[in-house]
């Protein structure tokens, strides 16, 4: 396999949170989330107070989803709904987190995320 690409991307948690607050949380989950990650969105969700665990399932999303998308372009060019991640553990106990590409069978992600205080970092690498 060869390396396609790779992307980066860093997300800043308040930034989401004051986003949240303005516009409310389903407005940017249902964008910017894929059929499979609303179900986890609003699994997680109690009542309608937005905390900052929903700003951060939300920040860590978008920064890998906009590292995914540097690390294809300009060879693809993927929508928000067409990625899904699935946190360390989702697919078997013990495993490290995926990124699938709904379209793109052929393709390999490696991806890593890390938050600590107010930010969200992640890359993606993309094999072919």
């Amino acid at each position: 396999m060869a390396i396609l690409g790779i992307g980066a991307d860093i997300v800043r948690i308040p930034r989401v949170f004051a986003f949240l607050q303005r516009r409310g949380p389903e407005k940017l989950a249902h964008r910017i989330l894929s059929d499979v990650e609303v179900v986890h969105w609003d699994a997680s969700r109690s009542g309608s107070e937005i905390k900052l665990e929903d700003a951060q399932f939300l920040a860590v999303r978008w920064a890998l989803k906009e590292a995914a998308y540097k690390a294809l372009y300009p060879n693809y060019r993927p929508t928000w709904k067409d990625l899904t991640y699935y946190p360390l553990g989702a697919m078997k106990l013990g495993s490290k987190p995926v990124l699938s590409f709904k379209y793109q069978q052929d393709l390999s992600f490696h991806c890593s995320v890390t938050h600590d205080g107010d930010y969200v970092f992640a890359t993606v690498v993309v094999e072919k």
